[in-house]
């Protein structure tokens, strides 16, 4: 038998050794090619970084240059790599699917439709939110509760509705000691909801005495729930909602060793839920940065290595999904989903597609579901424990989140805690002001929403659900992506109701195919994403055509689009034509450089480009048009 051994196997043996300023000098070769600039250096590497949010910074290039410290073994402190040794590798991650349907009986169809094809635990919505808490039993008949956990999501009414859950494992015969189950007690999550940062305190005792309950009754029942959704769902950061999910857990952990808990058994008491987004890589790193700085805390507590591991519910992002186009919000989730279990968590709730729409039927249930079943039967996802582990780009942006988060982290609690910082508005603030800058991208397209503001497609049948119940507010806002272009397109779609047609925009295309059609098709889904619709009819107009082609096509806005060699040639006059028809604005698809002032004197009121402001820009049409 021969043995091969590594020095056999050069497989880089043929090639030249490669550095880093090597690969800068391409880079800038390849900007200086592109008309981006000169760049020597480190400053070529910086021209094709990304700038997050938290002042992170992603670069194109890691190597063993930007490695960091030994990030350990899963199942051990920092527990970067995962909460337990054999990670999701046994059984995969707990697939929770939730479940907000106020009628108990249709509740509890949906919920053994859920547990018959792949569900391992029950995320119930009761109280106002979802099913009364009378009709838990209903919504319940027919579950095993000794073999799938339920996970209450109770709000104000979270007592009540634990007390009867509880109730239910003693009629129904589950020794205490079989009983799983998460009670959903969150405070703080609920003043979050809601505003109502008063009576915080005595929420916090009744949690306490439920948590102790739960210790000596149900011993595996969990009793608290540290939910960062209402932080990321008003817009927050990855870095704001670590830190505002640690406040709250070090807010817990006094209250519940306050009571009497040892701080093991309070840590114990604790369960952390996170939005898992489109992002994958930042989903990743949130997660494993979540672990890391939790165990830290629990470690300042005084708590032992192994009751130092957080354990996480991943829930896909409520603010990516879209109303329009509903269905790009499958691929959205999924990537979600590879994300939540690559990153470690031990239950991930994968929304349904058309979960912004209300009540979701059988068939999006049931992609929801198998979404988790194939990534984990199939793909094989949880097979490798911490996957991502050992990238350098991952690590480090482990590292660097949860640095930002501590720091907010530690902003909350010079600011009093959680309580306080909700209370003065310190949080709603700062959420504020990162959305608000969001926003901006969004509005730039910078960070752009296929079927929305890319893409569009304004012939597509919407999508109608029956309506869920109201969310509880007054608290922290609950903002989404797609909100400034849903407006623009509600605009559209009113008018279309009143009119029987949608506005128009008319696209005057100069030269052959080749000079306009990257502009045209730029301009056409620019004006879609605002259910504005495009008539490019003839394909390609001249001043002696354009003025005629306008009032054909029944548009009061044009929009002039081909290369910049074109418009040099005919924009001033095809411009003049289609004002002498009647064209009340005229737009010009491309920058104008330094002939802006000559375009405008031929009646070019303003220019669309990517990187413009699509929603200001789009807002003045609907406006100019009289779109209310």
């Amino acid at each position: 038998m021969t043995v091969v051994s590594e020095e056999d196997l050069p497989l880089a043996a043929e090639f030249p050794e490669a550095s880093r300023e090597e690969w800068q000098r391409l880079v800038a070769g390849v900007l200086r090619k592109a008309g981006k600039g000169e760049f020597e250096g480190r400053a070529a590497e910086d021209a094709l970084a990304t700038r997050l949010a938290d002042g992170i910074v992603t670069r194109p290039l890691y190597t063993a240059e930007d490695g960091v410290e030994d990030p350990g073994f899963p199942g051990f402190p920092p527990f970067l790599r995962g909460g337990r040794p054999e990670g999701t590798a046994v059984a995969g991650w707990d697939v929770r699917q939730r479940h907000a349907d106020p009628d108990p009986a249709r509740a509890n169809e949906a919920v053994l439709a859920d547990l018959e094809n792949g569900v391992t635990s029950v995320w119930l919505a009761a109280g106002a939110g979802g099913v009364p808490v009378a009709g838990l039993a209903r919504a319940l008949e027919g579950v095993l509760l000794d073999l799938a956990p339920v996970v209450l999501d109770a709000g104000a009414e979270t007592d009540a509705a634990a007390g009867e859950l509880l109730r239910l494992y003693g009629e129904r015969g589950v020794a205490p000691d079989k009983a799983v189950g998460f009670l959903g007690a969150d405070p703080l999550g609920l003043a979050a909801r809601t505003g109502a940062v008063a009576g915080v305190a005595e929420r916090l005792s009744a949690a306490a005495e439920l948590a102790a309950r739960c210790r000596r009754e149900w011993p595996k029942v969990t009793a608290l729930t540290v939910d960062a959704l209402p932080y990321h769902e008003a817009g927050g950061s990855a870095a704001q909602e670590l830190g505002s999910s640690l406040a709250t857990g070090v807010a817990y952990l006094r209250a519940l060793t306050a009571a009497g808990l040892g701080v093991e058994e309070a840590c114990g008491q604790l369960e952390f839920r996170y939005a898992a987004t489109e992002d994958q890589f930042l989903t990743i790193a949130k997660l494993r940065a979540a672990r890391r700085l939790w165990a830290r805390v629990a470690e300042v507590c005084g708590a032992e290595p192994a009751a130092r591991a957080q354990r996480q519910h991943a829930v896909t992002s409520v603010v990516m999904m879209t109303r329009r186009d509903p269905w790009v919000n499958m691929l959205r989730t999924t990537v979600a989903c590879l994300a939540a279990g690559a990153g470690g968590a031990d239950a991930v709730t994968v929304l349904p597609f058309d979960h912004a729409l209300g009540l979701p039927d059988a068939f999006a249930r049931r992609i929801a579901r198998n979404t988790s079943s194939i990534l984990l039967a199939e793909s094989h996802l949880a097979r490798v424990i911490d996957p991502a582990g050992g990238s350098w780009y991952v690590e480090r942006l482990t590292r660097e989140l949860a640095e930002a988060a501590w720091a907010w982290f530690q902003e909350t609690e010079r600011a009093g805690g959680q309580a306080a910082a909700l209370e003065s508005g310190l949080v709603a603030e700062r959420l504020a002001a990162t959305w608000e800058s969001r926003s901006r991208n969004l509005a730039r397209r910078r960070e752009p929403i296929t079927g929305v503001s890319e893409f569009p497609n304004l012939d597509e049948a919407p999508v109608e659900r029956p309506a869920v119940p109201e969310p509880v507010g007054g608290g922290l806002p609950r903002v989404s992506r797609d909100e400034a272009f849903e407006a623009l397109r509600a605009r559209s779609d009113a008018h279309l109701a009143a009119t029987g047609a949608r506005p128009r925009v008319f696209l005057a295309a100069l030269g052959p195919a080749a000079a306009h059609t990257a502009r045209a098709t730029f301009a056409a889904n620019l004006f879609r994403a605002a259910g504005i619709e495009p008539v490019q009819d003839p394909v390609t107009v001249d001043a002696g055509s354009a003025g005629a082609a306008l009032v054909g096509s029944g548009a009061a806005v044009a929009c002039l689009c081909s290369s910049d060699t074109r418009y040099t040639e005919e924009a001033e006059a095809v411009a003049a034509a289609l004002k002498a028809a009647g064209a009340r604005w005229v737009f010009l698809a491309g920058r104008p450089g330094e002939r802006r002032e000559a375009y405008a004197a031929a009646g070019i009121d303003d220019f669309v480009f990517a990187g413009g402001d699509a929603v200001a820009v789009l807002t003045s049409v609907l406006d100019l048009l009289g779109v209310a």
